[in-house]
């Protein structure tokens, strides 16, 4: 698929109605808490403080993908409502939306992200795999809905911004710099 041009930037309360769209598009199972989401728990979730999102939007000003990331204690951000329509898939917006919450976690002085997958999206496994995220069965995610079958818990460790600099002294682009591979 071709590279698709698109702008993240900072979700904000105007954001919710479109950030709720893009995640009912993305053709979650119907099983999956996903689709019970409510524009109410996005505000929870996105506007607590700590909390925040990305939303990719595209020349048109369309909402084409969307990720969120709130705080688990002071050692772990954590990723969760990473969606993109189905047209904008392989295109690298959901490799640069997974970025843009690394850089977060990383200048914040988190030392891990942390997401979850859904019993229910379990084919979404080897695109976290793809960038650097392990399975750890040990790994607790604090927000799993107890009437639901216990998700594959992803981690990452994420170098503070200085050290990743000495580690990469080539400049690597940020993802709102480049939203594609």
């Amino acid at each position: 698929m071709t590279p698709l041009a698109a702008t993240l930037r900072p979700v904000n309360p105007d954001d919710l109605p479109a950030f709720h769209a893009v995640m009912m598009a993305a053709g979650m199972d119907a099983r999956s808490n996903w689709n019970r989401t409510t524009l109410a728990d996005l505000e929870r979730s996105l506007l607590s403080p700590g909390s925040g999102g990305f939303l990719a939007v595209g020349a048109g000003g369309e909402a084409l993908g969307c990720v969120g990331y709130r705080p688990d204690g002071d050692e772990t951000l954590t990723l969760n409502k990473l969606a993109t329509l189905p047209g904008a898939r392989g295109t690298g917006l959901g490799r640069a939306l997974v970025w843009q919450v690394e850089h977060v976690a990383r200048t914040g002085g988190f030392g891990r992200v942390l997401l979850a997958v859904s019993q229910f999206n379990l084919d979404a496994v080897p695109f976290y795999e793809h960038l650097g995220y392990e399975v750890d069965p040990d790994a607790v995610y604090a927000h799993a809905n107890p009437a639901s079958p216990p998700p594959v818990v992803l981690v990452k460790a994420v170098l503070p911004s200085a050290a990743l600099d000495d580690a990469h002294p080539h400049p690597r682009p940020t993802p709102t710099e480049d939203a594609h591979p």
